[in-house]
């Protein structure tokens, strides 16, 4: 079913010399395939036991997303990398494995599957986070494990079924210069719709996941000056909420930095009705420039699915103790320093009581 709707420029393309592509290299989807099947089966592996212990109840739907969103990303490298290898092997000649145009249309579904998935488990996290920490009495009544697994398979089919439209006749998927993959078509005015639509959901998500990490660090500030205190649980407490902060911010930077500019551009392309499968046809500097950005663009988006997993590894296990040892440190320092002064203050004190004394 999936050959239907997939671009003319699929064929047309194939005379093309695309070997003059200079910065186009197999080195970028078999190192980018390596890394990101070893960061997320590590991911994976880590959430799984983490999932098992006892004193992680609490936090087993936050696992849950973690644990699908590295999944998600594993299968991701699994489908698509193979397709852009064997593409190379093939001497950047998509007609030798894909005559029929099927498999084009396969890899875009992947694409675009994968790719607002990640987006919007992402989202799912900080807004899971964000009520546990504002609403903890209603996310704990509320908020079980089999509620965060519907959401999760809520979000996987729903997004399944949009990545499909073009097998319906809504959206085209094209391949893409240098002619080793293939995406959504943005220089179609009958498809601009399908090309809006996932440019708009994924901007959407992106504010989503902005947003609630925000509120959550608003909310952790509230709680902190109300639940101050030295006792085990109040440490325990802060322990476990700062980890998901900085997790939370680090998964923020790591999806602004890797999908803002594909999605902005792709808003580019679609407002001047340019294409990336139309750079070998079109001679202007402009258009060269904006496929190469596209090319680079999608290449941060693939680099997401490395990320992902050493974020949630080196942020959780190394960087976390780190902060904790410098938070420890200045407020150590700051409590000697105001040992210190009223140390200072109580011998002043003193030496002005004895200087009134009448002798």
């Amino acid at each position: 079913m999936l050959d239907v709707n997939v671009s003319k420029s699929l064929r047309e393309g194939n005379a093309t010399n695309n070997s003059s592509c200079g910065s186009v290299s197999v080195v970028f989807p078999i190192t980018m395939m390596i890394t990101g099947m070893v960061g997320n089966s590590l991911a994976l592996m880590l959430v799984y036991f983490s999932y098992k212990k006892k004193e992680n109840k609490r936090k087993r739907s936050f696992l849950l997303c973690i644990g699908s969103l590295a999944l998600t990303d594993l299968f991701g490298q699994l489908l698509t990398s193979p397709i852009v290898i064997s593409v190379y092997q093939a001497g950047l000649k998509w007609e030798r494995i894909d005559s029929s145009g099927k498999l084009c249309a396969f890899f875009g579904v992947c694409m675009t599957t994968f790719g607002l998935c990640s987006l919007f488990l992402a989202s799912a996290m900080a807004i899971e986070r964000a009520l546990a920490i504002t609403n903890p009495h209603w996310y704990s009544n509320n908020m079980k494990t089999s509620v965060t697994k519907q959401i999760l398979a809520v979000i996987w089919c729903l997004v399944l079924l949009f990545a499909l439209l073009p097998t319906a006749g809504v959206g085209e998927y094209t391949r893409q210069w240098p002619g080793t993959w293939c995406f959504i078509s943005t220089g179609d005015r009958s498809n601009m719709f399908f090309a809006i639509t996932f440019a708009v959901l994924g901007i959407f998500s992106l504010l989503v996941t902005l947003f609630c990490n925000v509120v959550t660090i608003r909310g952790l500030i509230i709680r902190c000056k109300t639940k101050s205190g030295t006792s085990q649980s109040s440490k325990q407490w802060e322990r476990l909420t700062t980890e998901t902060i900085i997790q939370l911010l680090g998964i923020m930077c790591v999806l602004l930095i890797c999908w803002s500019p594909l999605l902005v551009l792709m808003l580019r392309m679609i407002s001047n009705q340019i294409s990336s499968h139309d750079c070998k046809s079109i001679a202007s500097r402009d258009v060269q420039l904006d496929c190469n950005f596209f090319l680079t663009a999608i290449r941060l988006a693939s680099l997401n699915q490395i990320l992902d997993p050493w974020v949630y590894l080196l942020l959780r296990e190394i960087l976390f103790r780190k902060f904790c040892i410098v938070a420890n440190a200045v407020s150590n320092c700051s409590i000697e320093e105001r040992k210190g002064t009223q140390s200072a203050l109580d011998a002043l004190n003193k030496q002005k009581q004895d200087s009134i004394k009448p002798s």
